[in-house]
């Protein structure tokens, strides 16, 4: 199980294998990832520019707790999570989740746990700069968030 918090952008794809390559050939029949990308929109204005802010240690921690959370809920060989922080564009990379597990189902179910948790339990704040030139935080729990 491994969690990353990282400056700048990355590239999912990368990281995913580069974990799978530390399991054992053959020990998982599933891998089921969520890659979230930064939107251009929300709440119907246009997006130029996000920071995304952390409580370092804290962090880590609770998405640690998200993993162990799924891995009591489904038979999972392992999980990655990979988030983003600092300043980004739309189009880039902010978040990756990965499991590996024997079957599909566990992988489906796992995958999508860990980004509801982790969208509603790690402390992350969005700070959003519109293209009118504003900027604003986005509440969690919102549509946008």
């Amino acid at each position: 199980m491994a969690v990353h918090i990282v400056e700048g952008s990355f590239d999912p794809n990368r990281y995913q294998a580069e974990h799978e390559a530390s399991l054992v050939a053959g020990s998982f029949g599933a891998t089921a990832n969520f890659i979230g990308t930064m939107r251009h929109i929300n709440e119907g204005d246009e997006v130029t520019g996000m920071t995304l802010e952390h409580y370092p240690g804290m962090t880590e921690k609770e998405l640690e707790n998200i993993i162990s959370d799924a891995c009591e809920q489904w038979r999972l060989i392992d999980a990655l999570i990979v988030h983003r922080v600092g300043p980004m564009t739309p189009g880039e990379p902010i978040v990756l989740t990965t499991v590996w597990s024997m079957h599909r189902k566990d992988a489906f179910e796992a995958v999508r746990f860990l980004m509801e948790a982790l969208k509603s339990r790690a402390p992350f704040w969005k700070k959003e700069t519109l293209a009118n030139g504003r900027s604003r935080w986005v509440e969690k729990n919102t549509p946008g968030y």
